[in-house]
């Protein structure tokens, strides 16, 4: 029997839980992308989290809601690469809201790239009240308070700019063995988390998609083994938060093929997550790399782009000392797009509920 499509798709719009016969978890998102990189931004239906800080919260999170954390983030209703975050009441009294950030490991200290799709929909969505064309938002994330600034035509924001927790250099001119790949020279720096920074030409690499499987690879081992180590230089332990106190991913850094570019970038973070953007919290290392180089000068801006060709712009604003590291405070500018909203339906009699992961 031939069915009118139009009304049969009205019907199934329509569709609802038959909440009589089965019980659901139901959370609303609203979807976005920063340079390619996915940012689910959890609008509600999550539980409140608990917890004085973010850090205390995100803890909270991974210790009584983190089968939601995967059920969001793996297969059926996410992937290997999806990022998320879950927002939460601010932490200090000069804050907007706070943010804890979740992807396919758990969860992560900074994030660039949500933070940039945070303040733009922030302030799109009048959740921040627009000041004219430059709105700042301040958003309470695990390593810090993050300020940013939305840069607005109207009333859409086309531009964000962030300024980074102290970033700094660790660890300068390190080298380890790693099986499979040999020998591996990195620098370690943090810009609110901690990165592993290894020029991809001295391994072969290529930042192209076309590599993206060898670049997990070896991104996942380098991390392992640098992790693994009992060289007390990459023993790493946060001068003041023991809660940052881990390496969150591996950069391979190489030149651009593109004019006015100053380098690319491909973050391997997580369990094997591959950053579609040219990762916020990476460029904020990286400047604080390449100031102690003295390779960038204070206020120069460059722009580094991702395995998209996604860029970020990046400068350093200022230096400090911090506790003990010579630090810089980097501002971050890029922009997001939203590309969709959604209901996430978790039915407990699904056996799959929890979500699953293949790569």
């Amino acid at each position: 029997m031939t069915i009118n499509i139009e009304k049969a798709a009205e019907k199934f719009e329509q569709w609802q839980p038959k909440t009589e016969q089965e019980s659901f978890i139901t959370i609303n998102s609203l979807e976005c992308h920063t340079g390619g990189e996915p940012l689910r931004i959890i609008t509600s239906g999550f539980p409140v989290l608990e917890g004085n800080t973010i850090l205390a919260k995100a803890d909270y999170c991974h210790e009584n809601h983190d089968d939601l954390r995967r059920a969001l983030m793996f297969e059926p209703r996410g992937h290997a690469d999806m990022y998320g975050a879950i927002i939460t009441d601010a932490e200090r009294e000069d804050s907007h809201f706070g943010a804890v950030f979740i992807h396919n490991e758990g969860y992560s200290t900074m994030c660039g790239h949500a933070v940039i799709a945070l303040t733009k929909t922030a302030v799109e969505s009048g959740v921040v009240a627009r000041t004219g064309d430059v709105t700042q938002v301040v958003i309470d994330v695990p390593c810090g308070q993050i300020r940013a600034l939305a840069y607005s035509d109207n009333d859409v924001v086309n531009k964000v700019s962030f300024q980074c927790v102290p970033s700094f250099v660790y660890a300068k001119e390190q080298q380890i063995q790693v099986d499979g790949i040999g020998t591996v020279q990195f620098d370690i720096a943090y810009g609110g988390a901690f990165y592993a920074y290894v020029q991809a030409s001295s391994l072969g690499l290529s930042l192209v998609a076309a590599q993206q499987e060898k670049l997990i690879d070896y991104g996942r081992k380098i991390k392992q083994a640098i992790m693994n180590s009992s060289v007390p230089a990459l023993t790493i332990i946060h001068p003041t938060t023991p809660g940052l106190s881990f390496l969150y991913g591996v950069i391979f850094i190489d030149d651009s093929p593109n004019q006015d570019v100053h380098s690319r970038n491909v973050c391997i973070f997580a369990d094997g997550e591959l950053d579609r953007s040219p990762t916020g919290s990476g460029v904020s290392g990286r400047i604080a790399l390449h100031h102690a180089n003295q390779q960038v000068a204070l206020n120069e801006a460059i722009i580094i782009e991702s395995i998209l060709a996604s860029p970020f712009s990046v400068r350093a604003l200022e230096t400090l000392s911090f506790s003990g590291f010579d630090a810089v405070i980097p501002e971050v500018t890029g922009d997001a797009f939203v590309c969709g909203k959604a209901q996430w339906l978790i039915n407990s009699d699904d056996p799959l509920k929890d979500g699953f992961l293949l790569r």
